[in-house]
């Protein structure tokens, strides 16, 4: 068998157009792999989805909504999500987070504390009992649960928060809109989520920003409250125990170890508004009295004034600049191709507004980001790509680093040990050109699993690894050769053949181990990639090492003895095969 081999090897070399054959298909198979990233064949992306036992539900009604209003679309998606044998529990947090969960950390559900905002906590069975995952449980009850429960109060936004298979992010995109004019800033975060909406596989789009609308300020008239023989502290109780509510008293009790406060509120009947009208509140104010120190009744109304004024809306700042964050989630996509999709849309869209767009200069995790100029005022504002888009961006260039700082510390050992750039080079082609195995293996990957299987992260790890593995049988091959060209004299392209053949067994031993120990990685959610890459990488290094690397190494002039070695190549009847 390895007689066989041997003279295959030897047929390429000997032949100038079967080595051009060779040489050929194999820059074909790079081209063509790599080819497959940017027309989407494989996809990249920083983790794939993580299957969990939980998620939950964040309901966002438009800023001033009522407790009520918010609870009633927690009831309604409550209702459908009741319908799913997989959910053992739910819990509605009305005007409150969820407890902190990882999640939670990141997205800011400790700090919510309003009646416009509820959570709803989600916990499944467990994720080895059950075939679907949690994620694609969630993409599948998202459009159904949105479109039955975001109407019932206009401008609710409802999203279905996923536990993170890696770093935890505000959202997997988001764009930060900065500026100094907070009112043109408001605009542009509208026009960006505008456009966010319409992109493809982009969901639960969100603009993270209060909405300003018209509120009642209640003002006490000292001079009407001293005249009228009451004191403000009268009128300001008397004002928070009708609308919100006040503890009166304390209660001890042998078996708390603190007071009980005893809460009085009036009757939810007795605090509703007809309407949301300045004469509605003026109303109920009318029905509020108060004694003075005369035993006369004062009505609330007549010592305190209504003002309408606008709410106002919180601001964030970042490096010292307005910011508004548009967030949105992709739906089993990776957050690349909707991201360059809506960035063109964006560049097309704000030209057509006036707006002199400009691009990032330069190769950094930042190349994404829009300059917007106001060019009648000259204002500019900044539109910068943040989320799990920018962590996947940084990944990729730390371990795109990694792989080059590699490349060079092997190519200056090699010189040092071969003294000569040739043979390095040799051993370098032979150890890149795995990533063809690596790329044409997540593609087989994806057509037999059921969802979409990415290049991730602990794919490039993978990759990475299989440097020291390809570099090993390149090295074998050429030492094997050199030792069979100086101690017997056989001719350099025999010996070629012979140390390919030679050398196939441990080779093919080797990478058989490695493909055994990494199947188990193989379909691991997060993993998975890491062991994919490590089987096709291996697989795609023995062919290169014992085809590719020997056609390079004939064409090295390295490879070849001086004249005056005392053992030249005269002997070419010599061969050695096991």
């Amino acid at each position: 068998m390895m007689k066989k081999f041997e003279n295959f090897v030897y047929a390429i070399l000997d032949k100038k157009s079967n080595k051009t054959l060779v040489i050929l298909l194999t820059l074909i198979a790079l081209a063509g792999s790599v080819m497959m990233l940017p027309t989407k064949i494989v996809k990249a992306k920083m983790l794939p989805g993580k299957s969990d036992n939980t998620f939950s539900v964040y309901i966002d009604t438009p800023t001033g909504s009522s407790k009520e209003q918010t609870y009633k679309v927690g009831k309604c998606v409550v209702e459908h999500l009741k319908n799913e044998p997989e959910i053992l529990n739910m819990e509605i947090y009305a005007g409150m987070g969820i407890p902190l969960d990882y999640a939670g950390l990141v997205k800011g559900a400790g700090m919510k504390n309003s009646e416009n905002v509820a959570e709803i906590a989600v916990n499944l069975t467990d994720k080895h009992e059950r075939e679907e995952t949690s994620y694609m449980m969630v993409s599948r009850l998202r459009p159904v649960i949105k479109k039955a429960c975001e109407p019932l109060v206009k401008g609710t936004t409802v999203k279905f928060v996923e536990q993170p298979a890696g770093p935890p992010t505000l959202a997997s995109i988001v764009v930060e809109v900065t500026g100094h004019n907070i009112d043109k800033i408001r605009e542009l975060s509208k026009e960006v989520a505008s456009i966010l909406k319409k992109t493809p596989k982009l969901v639960d789009v969100d603009i993270m920003m209060d909405d300003i609308y018209k509120k009642y300020e209640l003002i006490p008239d000292k001079e009407k409250i001293a005249r009228s023989g009451l004191s403000v502290e009268q009128v300001n109780n008397i004002i928070y125990l009708a609308f919100e509510g006040m503890a009166v008293a304390h209660k001890n009790s042998a078996n708390e170890p603190d007071q009980i406060q005893i809460f009085e509120i009036l009757d939810p009947n007795t605090k509703r508004f007809e309407n949301r009208s300045k004469q509605a509140l003026e109303e109920k104010l009318n029905e509020l009295n108060l004694m003075n120190m005369k035993g006369m009744m004062v009505p609330v109304s007549e010592v305190v004034h209504v003002k309408e004024v606008d709410s106002q809306p919180s601001i964030m700042q970042k490096d010292l600049h307005r910011m508004i964050n548009v967030t949105a989630e992709t739906d089993e996509e990776s957050q690349v191709y909707p991201l360059l999709e809506a960035r063109d849309m964006m560049i097309k869209h704000f030209k057509k507004l006036g707006y002199k767009v400009e691009k990032e200069p330069g190769m950094s995790t930042y190349m994404f980001d829009l300059h917007l100029t106001d060019p009648k005022t000259g204002e500019k504002y900044l539109l910068r790509w943040d989320g799990e888009m920018k962590v996947t961006l940084d990944t990729f260039r730390d371990l795109g680093g990694a792989f080059i700082g590699a490349l060079v510390l092997i190519f200056l050992l090699l010189v040092i040990y071969y003294k000569s750039y040739t043979l390095s080079g040799i051993v370098l082609a032979g150890s890149f050109l795995s990533i063809i195995g690596v790329i044409v293996g997540h593609w087989v990957a994806d057509l037999v699993t059921r969802d979409t299987f990415f290049l991730t992260a602990t794919s490039l790890i993978g990759f990475i690894a299989l440097m020291g593995i390809s570099s090993r049988n390149s090295l074998l091959l050429i030492d094997f050769a050199k030792s069979l060209m100086e101690a017997h004299g056989m001719p350099k392209r025999r010996a070629i053949a012979v140390a390919s053949a030679t050398r196939a067994k441990p080779i093919m031993l080797t990478a058989i181990a490695i493909i055994l120990g990494s199947a188990l990685l193989a379909s691991d959610p997060i993993f998975g990639g890491l062991g994919v890459a490590l089987i096709s990488g291996t697989v795609a290094a023995v062919f290169v090492s014992l085809i590719f690397v020997p056609v390079l190494m004939d064409n090295a002039k390295a490879m070849d003895l001086d004249d005056d070695n005392p053992i030249h190549h005269d002997k070419k009847n010599i061969s050695i095969t096991k």
